[in-house]
């Protein structure tokens, strides 16, 4: 989620905007004011719903030609919003009131950057319960595949095992070097139970 709002002021001509329709945002953000042509004034207001949530600096701003100006909306503390989820309007005027924009601005408490979405098919087959038999069959395809490919380090570390131990059963003792086999297959067959 970005912290900015872009606004192009006087890039398509005098008097112009140009802005996205829509911004999202956790609590305070910078609305960018980029001014391409004339020195112009430019007007912000925020919608009623947004001023129970946030705040400007000031209304009216004086950018001058070619540079930008940065203006801050302090939000308070998401606890303090009367909801999760806030909407509303910031409007940006021109020309005295003849060019204007609306931006639909959405303040969301809930929005977490460490949030992961999950395939509705993915948690559909991964629900536990009686379901309907195409899901649970699904859920069985599919773990039966994992479980396959968890047993490929298992078995690669096996075959190793038992290259040792063969190795240890030529050039030791014969009962040590069983005995170290059998150590090793029990192991191979706990850990194969525990995948499976």
């Amino acid at each position: 989620m970005t912290d900015s709002l872009d606004v192009a002021v006087n890039q398509q001509g005098l008097h112009t905007l140009e802005v996205d329709d829509r911004f999202e945002a956790d609590g305070s953000f910078v609305v960018k004011l980029i001014n391409h042509g004339e020195a112009t004034h430019v007007h912000l207001h925020l919608g009623d719903d947004l001023s129970e949530v946030a705040r400007l600096e000031a209304s009216n701003h004086y950018v001058e030609s070619g540079r930008s100006r940065r203006v801050r909306v302090r939000a308070l503390e998401p606890d303090e919003w009367p909801a999760d989820t806030v909407r509303g309007k910031l409007k940006v005027v021109v020309a005295h009131g003849n060019t204007r924009r609306f931006v639909d601005v959405v303040f969301d408490r809930t929005t977490d950057d460490d949030h992961v979405e999950i395939d509705p098919e993915l948690a559909a087959s991964g629900s536990s319960g009686s379901g309907s038999g195409s899901g649970s069959g699904s859920r069985s395809t599919a773990g039966a595949g994992t479980s396959a490919l968890r047993l490929i380090p298992v078995a690669a570390l096996g075959l190793v095992a038992v290259l040792l131990a063969t190795g240890a059963l030529v050039g030791t003792e014969v009962d040590l070097a069983l005995g170290g086999f059998a150590v090793v297959a029990a192991a191979l067959c706990a850990v194969s139970a525990y995948l499976l």
